[in-house]
């Protein structure tokens, strides 16, 4: 259980990061200031620079904080379980409260935000760091020795059906939830080679 001060650090950034995507999607990426989110969260722009070094990494951070979950909750579910139960099992619970849709104002100013190029960079950096972790999860999960590529390929794999799921989740006419996107990514991934 983590103490008093992590969790209050914990809730300054997420509430930096909310306040950087919120303004985000309002204003347009490039509307956005590093103080305007610094203001919004109600702490100084020092202090946001104390948990971000740009506006980018704390819009993409909420990404990030989830997709590092996965390991972590990969490492929590019953050592018996099928690694492909596990895997599956584990990025759900993260996506759990991804099961609505999203009012279609919100889609709309989001979609811009996410698919900046300015983004996109960051965006990558948080796909890599969530294949890092599941490898680490993985191989745990896999036990002592050589497995070769496989808790690589795995993550990676991983990695790019969420990914995937995001890219068609921002795209959908009707939108949709992204819960359900990603739970067919992962069955489609998982049925490779069946």
């Amino acid at each position: 259980m983590s103490g008093l001060r992590e969790r209050k650090k914990q809730a300054t950034r997420d509430a930096l990061s909310l306040a950087a995507l919120r303004l985000a999607v309002e204003r347009g990426l490039d509307n956005v200031l590093v103080e305007d989110i610094a203001s919004a969260a109600g702490v100084s722009p020092r202090t946001f620079n104390n948990y971000f070094s740009s506006k980018y990494e704390a819009i993409s951070s909420r990404a990030s904080d989830r997709i590092f979950r996965v390991g972590q909750v990969l490492l929590d579910r019953p050592a018996d379980e099928p690694l492909w139960d596990a895997i599956t099992a584990a990025v759900l619970e993260v996506h759990e409260q991804a099961t609505a849709v999203p009012p279609p104002e919100w889609l709309a100013g989001l979609r811009p935000v996410l698919s900046s190029p300015a983004l996109a960079g960051e965006l990558l950096k948080t796909y890599v760091r969530m294949q890092h972790g599941l490898v680490e999860a993985i191989s745990t999960r896999l036990g002592d020795g050589d497995h070769g590529m496989y808790p690589e390929i795995v993550a990676a794999a991983v990695a790019a059906a969420t990914q995937v799921a995001t890219d068609h989740w921002l795209r959908a006419d009707p939108p949709v939830p992204l819960y359900g996107l990603v739970e067919t990514a992962l069955g489609q991934l998982r049925g490779i080679g069946r």
